[in-house]
């Protein structure tokens, strides 16, 4: 990995065939078996080992419950633990689905991930600008990026795996179509210098990044701590801001995958108003498809002064 890039290297190095990555290793020849397998087969699997996931994964299902009773007030326990139940299906389910996008060509992606609302792109790119994808943290993400990487240039950023082979595997499926990836630490100015060069990227503005620099504003029946930086880079790089929404669905054993309408620039001027605005394209994507959300992750973490950790 190269210091000055900043960016994952997707070459095969020998230390990977370590020992201590042999059990990993193996996990990953699963996700190879499966991967392989038709939907029509592994989705049924996947579903079984719902149950488990279940069983075994209480901390998470903590956080996820802690979240879904935050944001909204009104669903009672019974609907809680329904979309709980639902949402770890979709996560076992796509996770076991998700070598197959290293494994399989270009046709079958088109195949399985259907995509609308690509005009909104096509009206940017005719104007001459690359696009900032607005999609929170959802279980189909790799799909969504793969897909739109086959209709225009993109690049990524992501957090580096404590697992080296882990790092290795996700990120050569994240590149496989020529996107670049980013460390986390190559920053912000990494990205702008990419959208110059024409390239578009995702940003998940759901994160929660702490007090400092961050703006409350309000997000489902709650408020969210929002890091209000994209209308200054969208500005910067003369780019289009569109939220993106994406659901699998059991029925037709394919991804929807809708881009939105561009936020209007001036709906993001000022920190406020931007908070405001992606809070708010985050409730679309999630209110789309809320059983596919990683409600496991603690995106409520910063809280206003008075208030509880609601994870405690």
């Amino acid at each position: 990995m190269s210091r000055a890039a900043k960016h994952f290297d997707r070459r095969f190095h020998l230390s990977l065939l370590h020992p201590k990555y042999w059990l990993s290793w193996l996990g990953i020849g699963l996700l190879v078996i499966f991967g392989l397998m038709p939907a029509v087969v592994r989705d049924p699997i996947a579903r079984m080992m719902a149950h488990l996931v279940m069983h075994i994964a209480k901390r998470p299902i903590a956080v996820a419950r802690a979240n879904l009773k935050t944001c909204f007030p009104e669903k009672s326990e019974a609907e809680i633990a329904s979309l709980i139940r639902e949402n770890v299906e979709n996560f076992v389910m796509i996770l076991l689905a998700q070598a197959e996008l290293m494994l399989k060509g270009r046709k079958y992606l088109r195949r399985r991930v259907k995509l609308m609302g690509y005009e909104h792109v096509q009206q940017a790119r005719d104007a001459g600008k690359p696009v900032i994808f607005i999609m929170p943290h959802v279980w189909g993400i790799e799909y969504a990026g793969l897909r739109l990487n086959l209709e225009l240039p993109m690049v990524t950023m992501a957090k580096a795996h404590r697992n080296g082979l882990f790092n290795w595997f996700n990120n050569r499926m994240r590149s496989s179509l020529g996107a670049r990836v980013y460390m986390r630490e190559a920053g912000i100015r990494a990205l702008l210098s990419e959208l110059k060069n024409d390239f578009s990227f995702f940003y998940l503005p759901d994160e929660d990044h702490g007090r400092d620099k961050s703006i409350f504003a309000p997000f489902l029946g709650t408020v969210k701590a929002t890091l209000p930086v994209v209308g200054r880079l969208a500005q910067a790089g003369n780019a289009a801001v569109m939220p993106v929404k994406i659901g699998y669905n059991r029925h037709s054993r394919q991804f929807d995958l809708t881009v939105m309408p561009a936020i209007a620039p001036e709906a993001m001027q000022g920190k406020e108003n931007e908070a405001r605005a992606l809070n708010h394209a985050v409730e679309q994507v999630i209110l789309a498809y809320p059983e596919q959300y990683m409600w496991f992750l603690r995106v409520l973490r910063t809280r206003p002064e008075g208030e509880a950790d609601i994870y405690d």
